[in-house]
């Protein structure tokens, strides 16, 4: 039996990792094996997402607690594991849909993503959104082709004046 005490201790560890979690997927895990759940975990892991398995409601109290995480609750039923992204919080969708696509093993019950909840049918439209690294990849390049037009611009420029340069140099010398 686990004390109110412990129950506590792990609400408030959950919304330890509930605060600040940019995208927060609610995932059935329940036909796993051990060797497939540690291959979600270190593939979660390398890209700092964390994945935590509790009670449901456990799950819902810290979630109330939290607030944005508005899942419904008929979603919040069996096992649950909760993977939560930080930095970019699109990256768990493509590691869940992987595994999903693989074996059909891990299951997307609900997601949050910046606020707005999304069900588990949603996962391929999630998980094909552009991460943060894409978004940041497309702004700087299009902010540096204006410069690269430039650079080749000036380029151009510094050719016609050298050639120009060579061909007075060689009127000169005739």
């Amino acid at each position: 039996m686990v004390t109110k005490e412990k129950k506590q201790e792990l609400v408030d560890e959950l919304v330890g990792l509930l605060r600040g979690a940019k995208g927060l997927y609610l995932v059935d895990y329940s036909r796993m094996t051990v060797k497939d759940s540690n291959a979600v975990r270190s593939e979660l892991t390398k890209k700092g997402i964390k994945f935590k398995v509790a009670k449901n409601t456990l799950i819902l109290r810290a979630m109330k607690e939290v607030g944005g995480f508005d899942i419904p609750e008929d979603k919040v039923i069996g096992q649950s594991g909760l993977a939560l992204g930080y930095a970019d919080p699109i990256a768990p969708a493509k590691i869940i849909r992987e595994f999903s696509e693989k074996n059909n093993k891990l299951q997307l019950k609900a997601a949050v993503i910046e606020g707005q909840v999304f069900d588990g049918s949603q996962l391929k439209q999630i998980s094909e959104l552009p991460t943060r690294e894409d978004i940041i990849a497309a702004i700087l390049g299009s902010l540096n082709s204006p410069i690269s037009g430039i650079v080749g611009t000036i380029n151009a420029v510094m050719r016609d004046v050298a050639s120009l340069v060579e061909e007075v140099a060689k009127k000169k010398a005739a």
